[in-house]
């Protein structure tokens, strides 16, 4: 075996142990706090974001919600505002509220495991979909990479028949995999849940493991995250934010998405839960570039190429994430080009800003009680509000003190 193989060996053996190994260890802390002085920003800047919250909830755009911006290592901001339920009644909004993430599930869930399998040697970025998973190649999709799917540029629908979910998991991906794309991989910008959908099960073909289970054991549960997952415990579903009524109950630690629910709560474009503090802590990992305090989830170079800017037909997009697109509307106005994000159908957004050393997280319940509610607009501006807040005159934290 030659030197340089050998070390590949190693240095995979060692990724696994420690893997294997994280939920023996004592579990990190969530992100510590530290006044907004202390970490370079304006509190009197920051209480802007109380004003803009409370007026979308006065004119009935959202219900409430929670709202945590981290700077250098630390939470400066987290505050509940409003109400967690309206209906059948009034439960008020906590900081430790769950929430259904919905489309915030694709880059934090499976995009995240996806670049997990990468750097483990059983993926490229750049393969065929259909090298992995043969029965996808059919009807036209042979050429579609995964780069394309985690940009959405394949060229699939944006959401199949609801009706192709009635027969179970296995028939509906065999439903998925027969699906006619609507273009030619790369021509155009077609934002797809049954992209993401294919690339949850791509997941599970290469590790055997389904995206729920894989991201538990490689993500969430090293981090410490353990209010993050699918299909939430009991106690973590009586914390959760009700989204709408499904039939004659109200939806409630339940995936709201009809087609993950049909998946029971588990794929890869929807699914996932959490809470602020504990999204807080994926986000400094991203920041510290894969390692949050002694544990390493993705290495440096992985986090460098999955937030790479990728140039898509309608702007910039990265792999499983936003940069600057047509949807890009929840991202702060002040925020650097560096700057990554997503949000969700409930009412979610995040955005990570490495430049500013700043992350914004905006968790609301929109689609309750009705349905309705706009949140896009709000989340955008209190990421504006977050990036004029720094004042590079301010003392901040010395780096050392930060959770690394």
């Amino acid at each position: 075996m030659t030197r340089i193989r050998w070390m590949i060996v190693t240095a995979a053996a060692g990724l696994w142990i420690a893997t294997a190994c994280a939920p023996l260890l004592a579990a990190p802390p969530k992100l510590p706090s530290a006044q907004p002085a202390d970490v370079g920003m304006s509190d009197a800047h920051l209480k802007f974001i109380d004003v803009e919250v409370e007026r979308e909830i006065v004119a009935k755009r959202l219900p409430g919600c929670v709202v945590l911006v981290g700077r250098q290592g630390h939470v400066a901001f987290l505050k509940a505002f409003g109400q967690r339920q309206v209906a059948p009644k009034t439960v008020p909004m906590t900081t430790d509220t769950v929430f259904d993430l919905a489309s915030i599930t694709k880059p934090v869930a499976t995009a995240t495991s996806l670049m997990i399998l990468v750097q483990q040697g059983r993926l490229q970025i750049r393969d065929r979909v259909a090298q992995h998973i043969p029965e996808f190649g059919q009807n036209g999709k042979d050429r579609i990479t995964v780069l394309q799917l985690l940009t959405h540029q394949s060229g699939l629908i944006p959401d199949n028949e609801l009706e192709d979910f009635k027969d179970g998991a296995d028939k509906a991906y065999e439903r998925i995999f027969a699906l006619r794309p609507l273009a030619d991989p790369g021509a155009q910008f077609l934002y797809s849940d049954v992209g993401f959908l294919v690339l949850g099960a791509l997941v599970q073909r290469l590790s055997g493991k389904n995206v729920h289970e894989f991201s538990r054991e490689h993500i969430f549960a090293p981090l410490g995250m353990s209010e993050t997952g699918y299909v939430p415990a009991e106690a973590l579903r009586n914390r959760a934010a009700p989204t709408e009524m499904r039939g004659d109950r109200w939806i409630q630690g339940e995936v709201h998405d009809p087609r993950a629910h049909r998946l029971d709560g588990i794929a890869g474009h929807a699914g996932l839960f959490s809470t602020a503090s504990d999204l807080a802590v994926y986000a400094q990992m991203m920041l510290n570039r894969g390692t949050y305090a002694g544990v390493r989830v993705l290495s440096p170079r992985t986090v460098d190429v999955m937030t790479q800017p990728v140039s898509v037909p309608s702007g910039l997009r990265a792999l499983g994430w936003d940069v600057q697109s047509g949807f890009s509307i929840n991202k702060g106005e002040l925020m650097s080009p560096t700057a990554f994000g997503h949000g969700g159908f409930t009412g979610t957004g995040l955005w990570i800003d490495p430049e500013l050393d700043l992350f914004v997280i905006v968790l609301s319940n929109r689609v309750h009680p009705d349905g309705k509610g706009q949140v896009n607009p709000l989340i955008g501006r209190i990421g504006t509000i977050a990036a004029a807040a720094i004042d590079p005159l301010r003392v901040v934290v010395p780096a050392t003190s930060r959770a690394r």
